[in-house]
């Protein structure tokens, strides 16, 4: 790239990509999350779309989401940090020429890379039962919309299938090998079943970057970063990790203040003036004191 022209998130992403190592990926729902991540020196982040719709709607991943509010919740989280972040956007919220709206709106929003499935609108948390996919005809020409929409961004494109809940692993390979054939970056197999199933997806794919998605208490075995790295894979999410530790928490605490009614006692707490400095407000006192505010 020319000197003096700035890099765009897409790019960003894809020199990580090209790393040897696998991309541990955290998934988050709100800024605060992102910060966190950025500090504690995860190089990507992802938002998670089970998280956004809990914390959002205070309901289920059950496709009640509507793109207006799921880009709005991304776009702001994109700008919060300046790692590059990728974006669970569903199915796209349509067929093809939705897709391309929604993948132009993303470019614009600084997103990264985006994570586009193969299920039936309203979809569901992959983890969850019940999960119906489109044609694999349909899909690819999602996918090949999205890879005319990005432009030159260097947007990256994970291609989802959700296939093996309803059609099996075999079904969920060859609709993975289409996706990438239309232009995919990346290759998301959700929910395989076994170690012996990751392995066969990884054997199937040896040239593309594949995504391993841990979901505590879902349908895929909890093995490790470097276990996943060994079989093959360049990415692994941890997509709703956060927001369960979160819930735990929020519970103890908030279950604390009902039965002691103070938090005199109340252990475990990030300090207040920690707090203001990860929320940059020393930057902003100095700001407001140069600028007159």
């Amino acid at each position: 790239m020319p000197s003096g022209v700035e890099q765009t998130s897409g790019q960003k992403l894809r020199q990580l990509l090209a790393r040897p190592e696998i991309l541990v990926i955290p998934g988050v729902y709100d800024c605060l999350g992102a910060k966190l991540v950025e500090q504690l020196g995860f190089d990507v982040v992802a938002t998670s779309g089970f998280g956004i719709a809990a914390s959002t709607l205070g309901l289920p991943d059950y496709g009640f989401l509507t793109v207006t509010e799921m880009l709005y919740t991304v776009g702001r989280i994109a700008q919060s940090v300046s790692i590059p972040l990728i974006a669970d956007l569903d199915t796209g919220y349509g067929n093809a020429l939705n897709v391309m709206r929604t993948v132009k709106d993303a470019v614009q929003l600084g997103v990264a890379g985006v994570i586009l499935e193969d299920q039936e609108w309203p979809k569901k948390c992959g983890h969850f039962e019940g999960k119906r996919v489109i044609s694999m005809a349909e899909h690819a020409g999602k996918i090949r919309a999205a890879v005319q929409a990005r432009g030159d961004s260097g947007l990256v494109i994970i291609a989802r299938t959700d296939a093996r809940a309803q059609l099996g692993l075999e079904e969920a390979i060859r609709r993975g090998s289409t996706y990438i054939e239309a232009g995919a970056d990346a290759l998301f197999v959700e929910a395989p079943q076994s170690v012996e199933e990751l392995q066969a997806i990884a054997s199937a794919f040896p040239n593309v970057p594949l995504i391993a998605n841990i979901v505590e208490g879902g349908k895929t075995p909890q093995i490790s970063a470097s276990e996943l790295q060994q079989l093959g894979f360049k990415i692994v999410f941890f997509p709703v990790t956060a927001v369960l530790a979160v819930t735990q928490t929020m519970t103890a605490c908030l279950r604390h203040i009902k039965e002691q009614g103070t938090t005199a006692n109340l252990q475990d707490l990030v300090k207040f003036k920690d707090f203001q400095q990860l929320m940059g407000v020393p930057k902003y006192l100095q700001m407001e004191k140069q600028f007159g505010g």
